[in-house]
């Protein structure tokens, strides 16, 4: 069966577009090189997959750069490495190899520079490059509150519900709660692994990152087999943040990994977004750090959907409820705040306060008087009682 973005008939390991000898050369470096080594992305740039490969599996001396200590470590790794073997347990899995040069490969992740990933393994049937281009980070605290899970819900439910792909890093907490929503919804979401495609991480989430990648995507640098570590997750979110058009923070303290994400998001240029808590809430405190800086206040899928997408895409004005007040015109709203609380006011009293003559006062009382809001005692007019609660009310909102 066809892939979207791939050739009839091609081998669902690959991503195609590029030689096999390339391919395997950058499989076998994804599994040498840690994720985000600057020093190992130089060399790809300037030496290409198929030399370094060479390199670090012949007899030849170091690449420019690496001690004799850490070239000996990376020379151990590739003896190890079996291009063709990982592309059999990815296989079994239903996972392919995209990378750079293919047509499934997102062009946003070369903003990455030297720290772009050799290659990404990729679970799931639809391309990646198409569901980046629309695509939303939704991240925070794994241990989350029931505010935090219950927002990231609905921002992820509502942001698939407007056609945008919800992309978060697959743990507990905020992020679980980000992909439940748009699976909830119906809609796309992509779990970035800090682990390989072909493990679930953590365990407890062995079905939600089965229903990701039977209705959206699981994606992740490290080669199958491969576990997490402390370092591997905050260089995960480097890939989640230059994936995205923008990732929202929905709780965070002051030193979560998912500050991490929107730091990167905001070294690359992406927007920044955060959903405020209490603000006497430690687990919000890193996300108010972060709307005290660049990153934008947003409340709901509208909000976000407004910043980071196409002209348009505007979220409904906010307003609080209409008064009867409200409906009237502003010559009979003047009149109406230049009357006393609470005692008979004259004609040209009420004028004077109102700034207007006697006679435009006399025909907006009348006016005012049918709608329920004034009375008329003798020669003056007194405010209904209806009228000053009215009154009442909206002078508070100021």
């Amino acid at each position: 069966m066809s892939r979207p973005g791939s050739p009839d008939g091609e081998d669902p390991t690959t991503g195609g577009g590029v030689p096999r000898a390339e391919r395997l050369g950058r499989i076998l470096l994804a599994r040498v090189v840690e994720p985000g080594d600057e020093l190992g992305g130089r060399w790809l740039r300037e030496l290409g997959p198929g030399t370094v490969a060479r390199r670090l599996t012949g007899d030849g001396a170091p690449l420019p750069g690496a001690s004799d200590k850490r070239w000996a470590g990376l020379r151990a790794r590739a003896e190890r490495a079996d291009p063709e073997r990982d592309l059999a347990q990815a296989r079994q899995v239903g996972a392919r190899f995209v990378c750079p040069g293919d047509g499934e490969w997102p062009g946003q992740l070369d903003d990455l520079g030297d720290a772009r990933p050799v290659g990404l393994w990729v679970r799931g049937r639809p391309s990646l490059r198409m569901w980046a281009l629309r695509s939303v980070a939704v991240v925070g605290a794994r241990a989350c509150t029931e505010y935090g899970a219950h927002m990231a819900a609905v921002l992820g439910a509502g942001l698939a519900e407007r056609g945008w792909v919800v992309v978060s890093g697959g743990a507990y907490g905020v992020d679980a709660a980000a992909h439940r929503g748009a699976l909830g919804a119906g809609g796309a979401t992509v779990a970035v692994l800090a682990c390989g495609v072909d493990r679930s991480y953590p365990r407890g989430h062995t079905e939600l990152i089965g229903r990701i990648a039977g209705q959206g995507l699981v994606v992740g640098e490290l080669s199958p087999g491969e576990h997490p570590t402390p370092g591997r997750f905050i260089l995960r979110n480097r890939v989640i943040a230059a994936l995205t058009r923008g990732t929202v923070v929905v709780e965070a303290a002051h030193r979560s990994g998912a500050l991490a994400t929107a730091r990167a998001a905001q070294r690359l240029g992406r927007f920044t977004m955060g959903v405020p808590g209490p603000a006497t809430s430690g687990v919000s405190a890193g996300v108010h750090e972060l709307l005290r800086g660049e990153a934008v206040l947003v409340t709901d899928a509208a909000e976000i959907a407004e910043l980071v997408g196409d002209m348009g895409e505007l979220a409904p004005d906010r307003r609080g409820p209409v008064l009867p007040r409200d409906l009237l015109g502003p010559d009979a709203r003047r009149v109406l705040a230049a009357l006393p609380a609470r005692r008979i006011a004259a004609v040209e009293e009420i004028a004077r306060g109102a700034g207007a003559t006697a006679d435009d006062v006399v025909g907006k009382l009348y006016e005012l008087r049918s709608l329920g809001y004034v009375e008329r005692h003798g020669d003056g007019w007194k405010l209904t009682r209806q009228a000053m609660i009215s009154v009442s009310s909206d002078r508070g909102r100021c």
